[in-house]
């Protein structure tokens, strides 16, 4: 095979997925000498481990392809470390905390989702599932809950009157919220997804790529349907 043809190919493509493409082109291209040197047909396998070797050691040769490779395993190494870092502040999970926590939670992060809840209501509870569903999408922001009659004196800091309340804090400063359903069609039955969108409209959650989504699978009208059949439809929302 032409070493400038390979070098081209593995330049523009990501570096993984280059390497199987090549070894699958350089195993086709040996089976097709093999069965041009002899009139008996080849159904000889070729180890495509020993391939991959072959080829990894011949393309590690050109100094950008290995640059290309050290950077990408840099980046990845960083990526780990700061979700790593993020999880050690609460980030990746929606948590429950209490009012002596509270000062503590929303100023060591950027950004932070705080759902002021009561138990026994009814939309909490669906507020609940979406936040919860949200939350390892999103490890960017945290998010966190706390019960509205355990927190008197938050609840009368932040002028908090109808719950649910979403309150989003940057820095530690309150600077937008959800009340009730009114940003969210005012229905009971709105998607995780419709949520997802207001909270990246108003810059507390980044918008997700098309490749992070591949494996979600359909998790917005799951979250949506669990939310119908676990809740108790009796409850007060207000």
């Amino acid at each position: 095979m032409d070493p400038d043809t390979v070098k081209s190919t593995l330049s523009n493509l990501a570096f993984g997925g280059v390497m199987a493409a090549a070894a699958r082109d350089y195993q086709k291209e040996i089976l097709a000498k093999e069965k041009a040197q002899t009139s008996a047909p080849v159904n000889e396998e070729i180890d495509l481990d020993e391939l991959m070797d072959t080829l990894l050691a011949h393309v590690l040769q050109d100094p950008e392809l290995e640059k290309l490779h050290a950077d990408r395993i840099a980046a990845l190494k960083k990526e780990v470390e700061k979700r790593e870092a993020l999880k050690r502040q609460g980030h990746g999970e929606y948590r429950e905390i209490n009012e002596g926590d509270f000062l503590g939670e929303v100023t060591r992060s950027e950004k932070v989702i705080c759902h002021f809840y009561h138990k026994e209501f009814y939309r909490c509870k669906i507020m609940d599932k979406h936040l919860k569903a949200l939350a390892p999408r999103h490890m960017d922001t945290k998010f966190i809950k706390l019960d509205a009659e355990n927190a008197p004196f938050f609840v009368a800091k932040l002028g908090v009157k109808t719950l649910p309340c979403v309150v989003l804090f940057r820095k530690g400063v309150a600077m937008d919220r959800l009340v009730g359903f009114q940003d969210l069609g005012a229905k009971d039955d709105f998607s995780t997804k419709t949520l997802e969108n207001l909270l990246i409209k108003k810059g507390f959650l980044s918008e997700k790529k098309e490749d992070e989504d591949d494996n979600e699978g359909e998790y917005r009208e799951d979250t949506r349907r669990s939310v119908r059949s676990s809740v108790n439809i009796d409850s007060d929302s207000d």
